[in-house]
């Protein structure tokens, strides 16, 4: 297992062009996810940090005020993220793994979960799978995904700090969008809510799991319905990362004539094969 995931590990000398291989897009249809190093410039990752720091209201060099596990911020549309999501390498990797043409730039980063050393738990550790649709419902339970990922294209971990084993990486089911999109194609358009599909979670207990770790600029781009979880951060440094969605500009189709199915169709399709 381990020697199959490293073999997903894009190197950073690929065109933009075509930053993936085959190789990787299968890995990305059967496992639900690919890492791609070196996606946005450390620097970036840096003056990002630093805005995030002055929104904290923390002392970055001062432990003693890092009093919560976890503090959440709001979207963060700045050049530093918006540049971070809009690297040549990433559009060329969106292409790949959307279709040129159906998916949106990102122009904000998304909320960001800080994570900091801590023995406390943060309380919201849970595995999930990110809903996409009625997000303006004031009950995150009710939130809703269908089996077409209506309004999610791709869900993005985007590392803006370096994150190691003991960092509170977010944990991955390797595989489990397969399970989710089963799960999901008997609910048809409506889909299901935040509350229905947690309740099918333990369904895809037993199946790898793996950390999203990696150096400040590290991406992982993820098939929308992979199961992850947070967890607490038992390390030294705090975790600075963020999970915007890349949304999509059509929506995804299970049936093309043409049959110009992108990977993320495509392992949709794998898991529900047309009868």
């Amino acid at each position: 297992m381990l020697a199959d995931i490293e073999s997903q590990i894009m190197p950073h000398h690929s065109e933009p062009s075509c930053v993936l291989n085959d190789a990787q897009i299968r890995h990305f249809i059967d496992n639900g996810f690919i890492r791609i190093d070196e996606a946005f410039r450390r620097s970036l990752a840096d003056d990002a940090r630093s805005i995030l720091w002055r929104d904290l209201g923390r002392d970055p060099d001062d432990p003693a005020t890092w009093t919560k596990p976890v503090i959440r911020l709001g979207m963060y549309s700045q050049k530093p993220f918006v540049d971070a999501a809009n690297t040549p390498t990433l559009h060329a990797a969106y292409d790949q793994l959307v279709g040129a043409g159906r998916w949106q730039p990102c122009r904000a980063m998304g909320t960001f979960p800080v994570r900091f050393p801590s023995t406390d738990d943060p309380g919201d550790t849970g595995w999930h799978v990110d809903m996409s649709f009625d997000w303006e419902k004031p009950d995150f339970m009710d939130w809703r995904v269908n089996v077409c990922s209506r309004g999610r294209a791709l869900l993005m971990l985007f590392l803006f700090s370096d994150v190691g084993a003991k960092d509170a990486p977010t944990r991955i089911r390797v595989g489990t969008h397969l399970d989710i999109a089963r799960m999901l194609a008997p609910a048809g358009e409506a889909g299901l809510t935040t509350r229905e599909l947690i309740a099918r979670i333990p369904e895809t207990e037993g199946l790898p799991e793996m950390l999203a770790t990696g150096e400040a600029g590290t991406v992982y781009l993820c098939h929308p319905f992979l199961v992850h979880a947070a967890q607490p951060h038992r390390g030294t440094t705090p975790r600075f990362m963020a999970q915007p969605p890349l949304l999509p500009r059509e929506a995804l189709q299970l049936d093309r004539t043409d049959d110009t199915y992108s990977p993320v169709e495509t392992a949709i399709r794998k898991a529900i094969p047309p009868s």
